[in-house]
């Protein structure tokens, strides 16, 4: 079956092949024979172009269906290359966490582990809560990739073991993303990137990353300021996250403080200068 996907945004993850699209159809688009069309949501406030796509493409007389995380739809098997591009892959799906501000648990229940398909780039939700089987099957998989592996799904740090750092440095790892959501977040940041330390990994070289959550009620710009500081001085580059509420509401103050802590050339200067700091 020729399935056509459509994407109201486009990202960095999004597929980059013939029968994607991210605008309504033109008028030679029954030449491709599409059997199907499938509208896919990653973000709600992306909902309102999704339906305008919906219409257009319901226009064309094939049969069009609207899915995606936006719909709190639960994952099911991972089509390498369907909904994001080659390269990307997803090997289990859920959190055994119940994080206020997560939608996850909601969406995908409790983890479950899936077939692991290849892929370079993890985008699982909480990989290192899986099985140590899954885990290394994981990273034998990874041995096979012609890319060195990214862990854009968030690392957790209170589960990390000596083992799973050894494991990223043997694999080689370009990039990992950890977590700083909560308070109780910290110390465990903290032992991680001592044992990330400890395996090889460089404090300045960007590869262990870390979100940090910010603008959450009761937050302030000099609390929001503090942990990311400190997510540097744990040996992280920190990348701030706005939170945004199930209405998807942005303060535009908190928007323009995030874009301070987003972009990796601001803040790779910041983090040179605590760095500088913390070693006087």
């Amino acid at each position: 079956m020729k399935i056509a996907r459509v994407f109201p945004r486009v990202t960095n993850a999004t597929p980059r092949d013939e029968l994607s699209f991210y605008d309504a159809p033109s008028m030679f688009i029954h030449e491709t024979e599409i059997d199907e069309v499938h509208i896919s949501v990653a973000f709600s406030y992306d909902m309102k172009q999704a339906e305008w796509l919906e219409k257009q493409w319901r226009g064309t007389g094939l049969p069009v269906k609207m899915g995606g995380p936006a719909f709190k739809e639960r994952g099911g098997e991972f089509i390498p290359g369907r909904y994001v591009k080659e390269g990307y892959t997803i090997t289990s799906r859920g959190c055994p966490n119940n994080c206020w501000f997560c939608a996850v648990p909601e969406r995908e229940g409790e983890l479950h582990e899936l077939e692991i398909k290849d892929g370079w780039n993890i985008l699982d939700d909480n990989f290192l809560a899986c099985s140590d089987e899954h885990i290394t099957k994981v990273f034998e998989m990874l041995k096979r990739q012609k890319e060195r592996p990214i862990f854009t799904g968030g690392l957790e740090a209170k589960i990390i073991k000596p083992w799973h750092a050894e494991k990223l440095k043997e694999a080689k790892t370009e990039r990992m993303y950890f977590a700083y959501d909560t308070p109780d977040d910290y110390e465990p940041l903290v032992y991680a990137g001592n044992l990330l330390q400890e395996v090889g990994f460089k404090v300045s070289n960007h590869v262990a990353c870390c979100y940090v959550l910010i603008g959450y009620k009761g937050d302030s710009f000099a609390r929001a300021e503090k942990r990311l500081n400190d997510t540097i001085k744990a040996g992280f580059m920190p990348y701030a996250m706005l939170y945004k509420d199930e209405y998807e509401h942005v303060d535009e103050t908190w928007a323009a403080y995030q874009r301070e802590w987003i972009r990796p050339m601001i803040v790779a200067t910041k983090m040179r200068k605590i760095l500088k700091e913390v070693r006087a």
